[in-house]
């Protein structure tokens, strides 16, 4: 379902009305298509800048180098005032104190109405806990709150600001997130921090395209929706898709499959003997898997005290049980193969909790429990397991919501507009590349930075 306010404000006449009578103007969003390009910021202005004791403006640097952006520095002579930039970088790792914080405003300050629409902003920090003083840890968490509160001034341009925390030591393991920030592919990514850490071990090599050529994906619930563009996606970036999804959806799922050459397994993933038939399978077909993404998962909503039990049963049996059984089996049986990457679908509901979802935030924060865990347990195999919580998605679940509750889901968030599927297989796509192999046990919002919850 397209949102009627988007395609309205894309007309300036229109757009002056609803500027009038006081209506959110949302921004059309820039999505690129797929597949990656080396040179993603051919011809784009963008400007670079540092504290004087950064760690990671080497790095910083060299990846910018790569992307065909017009690349400028901060030190150099003010630009003139009619100048715009596409994306801005800032290497905030030499923070030490509160006073140093004036070095975001020194650089921000002047270039803050000189964005173009659909900007990128990208600020790293220093890793709070790997700070050797308090007023260390406290100025780089301080980081945060700016970025966060700086994506709510720029949102309405369609542009959006988010972090990198980076542990000394893992600076080397900044390019490919920085990288994804920096793209539309990160369209409906705002406000968010990810945490790169030097734990666990990185692939000897880190292709810029085809990054999961010669890799074996699994997607659950891969019939439909999220679930379908997910799976799309990793095989636009040379991946073997397997789908997974129910026996009574064998017919779409065939479909889906169909449109990217991919692999049908119509299986009820909650079945006792689900684990050990999906293991033998990848083991059998492909001698094990390299990516899995847990979609699979339903709602049924009401409110606790008229909530049947079989509700309860469920969705806990789909959304959470089933998952730690068939990871515990794949994971016991080295099925997952070293480098590998496993990502869980979580949901804001998980984070700030929905009305009429008690069963549905437990599961999903459940899953933020099960990925902070269970992302430090193989780092010495360099698997990685994340989890992606979106917000407010147009799916055929949102355009059966009351016009009112859409409505709100839509407009309450920086970007006032609802994402679309392929923006959380964005996400995922991402994270299930070589280059993410610094980020584990990170939850990444893929919600417009939507004004509920963290």
């Amino acid at each position: 379902m397209s949102d009627y306010l988007v395609r309205a404000a894309a007309n300036p006449t229109v757009r002056r009305v609803i500027d009038t009578v006081g209506l959110p103007t949302p921004q059309t969003l820039a999505r690129a298509e797929p597949p990656y390009q080396a040179r993603f910021l051919e011809g784009q202005r963008v400007l670079a800048g540092a504290t004087a004791a950064s760690a990671a403006f080497d790095r910083v640097s060299a990846a910018l180098e790569t992307t065909g952006a017009r690349v400028e520095r901060a030190d150099t002579p003010s630009p003139a005032d009619d100048d715009r930039y596409d994306a801005l970088v800032f290497d905030a790792t030499g923070l030490g104190g509160a006073a140093d914080l004036r070095a975001l405003y020194d650089f921000f300050h002047p270039v803050a109405r000189k964005l173009t629409p659909n900007a990128r902003v990208v600020v790293l920090a220093s890793l709070p806990e790997a700070m050797a003083s308090v007023a260390g840890a406290s100025a780089a968490r301080a980081v945060e709150g700016f970025v966060r509160s700086l994506a709510k001034e720029i949102g309405k341009l369609g542009s959006t600001a988010n972090m990198l925390y980076v542990e000394p030591g893992a600076e080397d393991r900044i390019v490919e997130p920085l990288r994804f920030f920096l793209s539309d592919y990160s369209t409906y990514v705002d406000g968010q921090p990810l945490t790169v850490t030097r734990a666990g071990i990185m692939p000897e090599r880190v292709p810029d395209t085809q990054p999961l050529a010669d890799k074996v994906a699994l997607v659950t619930g891969g019939a439909r929706g999220i679930g379908a563009a997910t799976a799309e996606r990793l095989a636009a970036e040379g991946a073997t898709v397997v789908c997974l999804d129910i026996p009574q959806d064998s017919d779409t799922l065939e479909e889906t499959v169909a449109r990217f050459g991919g692999t049908a397994l119509a299986l009820d993933i909650t079945a006792d003997d689900a684990p050990r038939r999906i293991a033998d399978f990848f083991t059998e077909r492909f001698g094990g898997v390299d990516i899995v993404v847990h979609n699979a998962g339903v709602t049924r909503d009401k409110t606790l005290a008229n909530m049947p039990e079989h509700h309860w049963d469920m969705v806990v049996a789909i959304n959470l049980q089933a998952i730690l059984a068939v990871d515990e089996l794949l994971s016991a049986e080295g099925v997952i193969n070293d480098h590998g990457r496993v990502t869980c679908l979580c949901s804001i509901g998980g984070i700030a909790g929905n009305r009429g979802q008690t069963n549905y935030g437990a599961t999903k924060a459940g899953l933020i429990g099960f990925v902070e865990r269970r992302g430090q347990t193989e780092r010495d195999r360099g698997i990685c397991v994340n989890a992606v919580a979106p917000g407010f998605i147009e799916t055929r679940m949102t355009a059966e919501m009351p016009f009112g509750v859409r409505e709100a889901g839509r407009r309450l968030s920086s970007l006032s507009q609802g994402g679309e599927p392929r923006d959380v297989a964005e996400a995922i796509t991402f994270l299930s590349t070589p280059g993410a192999g610094g980020i584990s046990g990170n939850v990444l919002r893929v919600c417009g930075q939507s004004l509920i919850g963290a």
